[in-house]
């Protein structure tokens, strides 16, 4: 058996991270205790085999969207075999503070989730419109295409039996097929614009899958919190209960 004292610093204070350094050293067979220094870094003290504590130490290098582990110093003694399992020490009043704060980012959360939703229904809508102007449009086109193929119609009717004017007549009908095919190519040219705005369409959809995969992280992580925060509070009555029935109290 030998014993680390082990300094972690970095984003690891309020966050989680002794709850998260509990569950490794139970995991590892490691005990001992963990605590946050005022300096802002976390200490650690665990005896247990030396392989077991090379690991343990690996471990605590946490990064999640939470947690974020700068750096770990660590020094090894001699183990004194005074503990019997792994604790976490809570200063007066660090619990209470510590549930505002996870109200407060619970709080920003659903902010930021509502409003960033909002935001994409509004664009989304100013998309539609757009698409409806379109095919407004295009169905004016189609009007207009109509419109010239009944003028086509009349004008094959007026040109039956006068060979005189048959030349002039095919001539206009090979300028209006010219003028048809500079509609087509506009066609196609909006058809090309539709594909663009549908490809930034499936880009936004992409985004706002990824809007719902940090969210999914996010709430797990702060349900994870919760959990370990509801293991420490039930961890400290028993041992209230249990110092309580020693003295006689209850």
């Amino acid at each position: 058996m030998e014993r680390s004292v082990i300094l972690v610093s970095g984003r690891v204070q309020k966050v989680g991270y002794r709850s998260k350094v509990m569950a490794l050293a139970r995991e590892m067979g490691i005990i001992g205790w963990v605590g946050n220094l005022p300096d802002g870094r976390v200490k650690v003290v665990a005896e247990g085999d030396a392989a077991a504590l090379d690991q343990f130490a690996t471990a605590l290098k946490v990064k999640n969207a939470l947690i974020e582990v700068g750096a770990v110093e660590v020094e090894r003694h001699d183990a004194t075999g005074e503990f019997d399992d792994f604790s976490k020490r809570v200063d007066r009043g660090e619990t209470d503070s510590r549930l505002d704060r996870s109200a407060e980012l619970l709080k920003e959360l659903i902010d930021v989730t509502r409003h960033g939703f909002s935001d994409l229904g509004q664009k989304m809508d100013r998309m539609l419109d757009k698409q409806d102007i379109m095919i407004d449009k295009q169905d004016q086109m189609l009007d207009k295409q109509d419109q010239m193929l009944d003028k086509q119609d009349e004008t094959i009717a007026a040109i039956k039996g006068i060979d005189s004017k048959m030349d002039r007549m095919l001539d206009k009908q090979d300028i209006m097929i010219d003028k048809q095919d500079q509609m087509l190519d506009k066609q196609d040219q909006m058809l090309d614009k539709q594909d663009q705005m549908l490809d930034k369409q499936d880009m936004m959809i992409d985004k706002q899958d990824q809007m719902l995969d940090k969210q999914d992280e996010t709430t797990g992580e702060v349900r994870g919190l919760r959990s370990d925060m509801k293991g420490s509070f039930d961890m400290r009555l028993e041992r209230i209960e249990t110092a309580l029935k020693e003295k006689g109290i209850i």
